[in-house]
């Protein structure tokens, strides 16, 4: 199964408080058991929202609202994506992410599988799936 482990903002991360050289090391260790591990896929940190935009849909109107985003606690400040055979598997790989050593500031991080062909049902027909495939091949020739 395919999961995207959304790692929330908090204030420091919104304020643009960057890691420290041990944080990094730290993640990037961690980053390197995953791939050697074969589960992460991606995985990337997002500047505060403050350099973001979001774009609200009402029927035909489009309107942009420019960051900073009031609301920390929904926000994300970073993500992966890893290929897990169980959430109980993801899970598992998380409580081993170097986040909030000391205690100092608590971090909260979501893991949200992603939808497959097969939860679509009926509704998901052959014609679209193969148009589904077609864009993933599409998309992988461009890697």
């Amino acid at each position: 199964m395919k999961v995207m482990v959304i790692v929330k903002a908090t204030a420091a991360s919104e304020a643009g408080v960057m890691p420290t050289q041990a944080e990094l090391a730290a993640m990037g260790a961690y980053n390197e058991r995953l791939v050697e591990a074969g589960i992460m896929l991606a995985g990337e940190g997002l500047h505060p929202s403050r350099r973001g935009a979001r774009v609200r849909f009402d029927g035909a109107r489009r309107s942009v609202i420019d960051g900073p985003f009031a609301e920390t606690k929904e926000l994300i400040a970073g993500f992966w994506l890893w290929q897990v055979r169980s959430m109980d598997e993801a899970v598992e790989w998380l409580k081993r992410a170097p986040f909030n050593p000391d205690g100092s500031t608590p971090v909260e991080v979501e893991i949200r599988p992603f939808f497959e062909a097969e939860d679509f049902g009926d509704a998901f027909t052959p014609e679209l799936r193969a148009q589904e495939q077609r864009l993933r091949e599409r998309i992988d020739s461009n890697d």
